[in-house]
């Protein structure tokens, strides 16, 4: 008598035939895709990057718009929601369905001198203080794809280039392997990591919402600065998807 066939069995089969669970795709798919954590962020990049963008999925309010970039060719904006597990099912299921380069585009905030409300980050590496990258198999550290991190250096010359480190937790967040990086958010170790497993070129650049003061308080933008400081993210993103391999 055979077993029934378990969870993970399951997924991994619905994966190998393009299929996705939590993306229900209502248009085509582009093999570039920008990755935005916020739903919200994904309409607002979609009506100022793309032409004609459509609703890519909207299953779970997990937004996404297919459009035409500057080059003429497609780009999809897949929101990702927050944290490494929900970042890593997205892309799991865009990979399975067929995407092929992917940066994110997402927020952090500043731990670097220097930084200010505002500032793009541009993450080669993530320190892994999150739980899905090591889940993943990632180490200490987790690297961007190196090409798209040269286009994306290309694409904003100004923003600060490194390190950041990855954690689960925005509030009350453990700092103390953070010696060198330039910020800290939520979502870069996971996606490194399984665009390495998966042999999928993945970047990051970011924008500064928060800075710290010595004391720890907390400063953050506002929505103006940030639409602001978005929409320049995203410029610089689809300029390195086009420069890129």
């Amino acid at each position: 008598m055979r077993c029934p066939p378990s969870p993970l069995q399951s997924r991994v089969a619905i994966l190998s035939r393009g299929e996705s669970l939590h993306l229900r795709p209502t248009a085509p798919l582009s093999e570039r895709v920008l990755l935005p954590g916020d739903p919200g962020r994904a309409l607002m990049l979609a009506q100022a990057l793309l032409e004609e963008p459509r609703m890519f999925n909207h299953h779970r309010g997990l937004w996404g718009y297919t459009g035409t970039a500057p080059d003429g060719a497609a780009v999809t904006i897949q929101a990702t929601g927050m944290g490494g597990p929900s970042s890593a099912i997205v892309l799991a299921e865009l990979i399975a369905l067929g995407a092929r380069r992917a940066i994110r585009v997402g927020t952090c905030g500043a731990l670097a001198a220097g930084l200010e409300l505002g500032s793009l980050v541009i993450a080669s590496e993530a320190i892994c203080a999150d739980g899905t990258s090591r889940a993943l198999g990632a180490g200490e550290r987790a690297s961007a794809d190196g090409a798209i991190t040269a286009a994306l250096q290309r694409a904003a010359p100004r923003a600060r280039a490194g390190a950041v480190i990855s954690v689960d937790l925005f509030y009350d967040a453990d700092l103390t392997r953070a010696g060198g990086a330039l910020a800290v958010e939520m979502e870069a170790a996971a996606l490194f990591a399984l665009g390495a497993r998966e042999g999928m070129a993945v970047g990051c650049v970011l924008a500064v919402s928060d800075t710290f003061d010595e004391r720890g308080a907390r400063e953050r933008i506002g929505d103006h600065g940030l639409q602001e400081s978005a929409e320049a993210m995203g410029r610089a993103a689809v300029a390195a998807l086009i420069d890129g391999p």
